[in-house]
């Protein structure tokens, strides 16, 4: 008999105490439809809210056994994610926004491309020619492209969207990567990538729909700053160069 793989899907949370349990239902209504082939679990990385979001994420952890929580006291998306992939002893490990931007058919595909088509990374992208991104703000479109041709030129990786908050990856990749991975806040999803290429891990690229929240709480100027902090720190350290 085959072996049924287990998915843990981490959703990062700060202060979402207004659409938290609407889309972790969705998700988990999702999930117990399409991913019939793969054990799963949906972890609430709660990271420092000061909202009603821990008291909802405890509720939907004691009613749906599917559904679990962590807390953690400090703030960035990164450390609840690396929080939540280091206690997981699952064989696939991902995370998206819960906002749900990105349309919940891609992810299938994603985790297909690692289990069946031997894959290390899997990510959402909406800068592929099959991708379709609506109501997303040309600033934000510039800053994105913009951002992505940067990586390309200065670290020559060949993966179209860094920040796409829909990612996933092997248990195996995440073992060896993740000590690799300084950054706490959002420019997580860049580190892990460019790192993870240049150590020689596949990356899978599945083009996705993509919807813009107007409600993000996501500050452009500040995260940009912390990306291009990042970038530089990447240029000067090379820590692929350390080896696995």
């Amino acid at each position: 008999m085959a072996k049924k793989y287990s998915v843990e899907i981490v959703v990062p949370i700060y202060n979402e105490a207004k659409e938290l349990k609407t889309n972790i239902l969705k998700l988990y209504t999702y999930l117990k439809k399409n991913l019939e082939g793969y054990n799963f679990h949906i972890t609430i990385a709660d990271n420092a809210s000061t909202d009603s979001s821990l008291t909802i994420a405890q509720a939907l952890s004691k009613k749906y056994k599917e559904i679990g929580y962590i807390h953690l006291d400090l703030k960035g998306r990164g450390r609840a994610v690396k929080e939540a992939w280091q206690k997981s002893q699952a064989d696939i490990l991902s995370y998206m926004d819960v906002d749900l931007s990105t349309d919940l058919t891609n992810f299938l595909p994603m985790i297909d491309s690692l289990i069946k088509r031997g894959y290390d990374i899997a990510i959402g992208s909406r800068l592929l020619p099959n991708s379709k991104v609506l109501d997303r703000p040309l600033k934000r479109e510039i800053l994105s492209r913009g951002y992505n041709i940067l990586i390309k030129l200065l670290f020559q990786v060949h993966f179209s969207d860094a920040q796409c908050g829909f990612k996933a990856i092997t248990s195996e990749a995440k073992r060896r990567l993740l000590a690799h991975i300084i950054d706490n806040a959002w420019f997580f999803d860049s580190e892990l990538l460019i790192v993870g290429e240049k150590m020689g891990y596949r990356i899978y690229e599945q083009p996705v729909e993509w919807i813009d929240n107007p409600g993000s709480t996501v500050r452009v100027l500040r995260t940009v700053y912390g990306d291009l902090e990042g970038l530089f720190r990447l240029l000067i350290t090379q820590p692929w160069r350390k080896k696995k």
